[in-house]
């Protein structure tokens, strides 16, 4: 059994989404989005300084097969890990298709310390979905018709979600792109891989 196994086995009762991790914050709807007075408290993250530009760059969206424009006030939905990522002084991006308003590409990074991003990451593992082509630790799942990824370039958790993403796949030139833009030589350590 890993270390990881044996971590997420002591958090068991984490089966609620990794975002909870980060509970008592509220989030902000703006690119740059900060914690409200009430929720200061929580905050544990660091500004995320690259754009959302820098983040995923217009030619990302090229696989996609369509055009993509940035939507200037995103807000994220409360309780979400997008709002919990905003509250922690973390980037959010929201690009919708030019050919349908219903699809969009939500992109969040936050910068967060090694205690929290290691409870998100066991809350995670504990769900299953690994994606081990993500090149950092990643997680994947699929909720109706919206895939949701979550990778960790430490120190920073970078989540995004679409109606694209109906696999892993599907996420990775996003993840890729955010995972380059903040930090390039970020890898998966060895021991986050589940031994058989």
């Amino acid at each position: 059994m890993t270390s990881r196994s044996l971590r997420a086995i002591s958090i068991a009762a984490l089966v609620v989404p990794a975002a909870l991790v980060l509970a008592g914050c509220s989030g902000g709807g703006s690119d740059r989005a900060t914690a409200s007075g009430t929720a200061t408290a929580g905050v544990v993250g660091r500004p995320v300084s690259q754009t959302c530009a820098e983040l995923v760059p217009t030619d990302t969206f090229s696989v996609y097969g369509q055009q993509f424009e940035r939507v200037r006030a995103p807000k994220p939905t409360k309780g979400s890990p997008v709002a919990q990522i905003a509250a922690q002084d973390g980037r959010v991006c929201t690009w919708r298709s030019t050919a349908d308003d219903d699809v969009t590409v939500t992109v969040a990074v936050a910068h967060l310390p090694g205690k929290q991003l290691t409870q998100l990451k066991d809350a995670l593992f504990e769900q299953g979905g690994s994606v081990p082509t993500y090149t950092v630790e990643g997680y994947f799942t699929l909720s109706g018709k919206t895939g949701r990824a979550d990778a960790f370039a430490d120190p920073y958790w970078i989540h995004t979600s679409s109606t694209l993403f109906t696999e892993p796949g599907a996420a990775q030139p996003v993840v890729d792109a955010v995972r380059a833009a903040v930090a390039p030589d970020a890898r998966a350590p060895e021991s986050s891989a589940p031994t058989p």
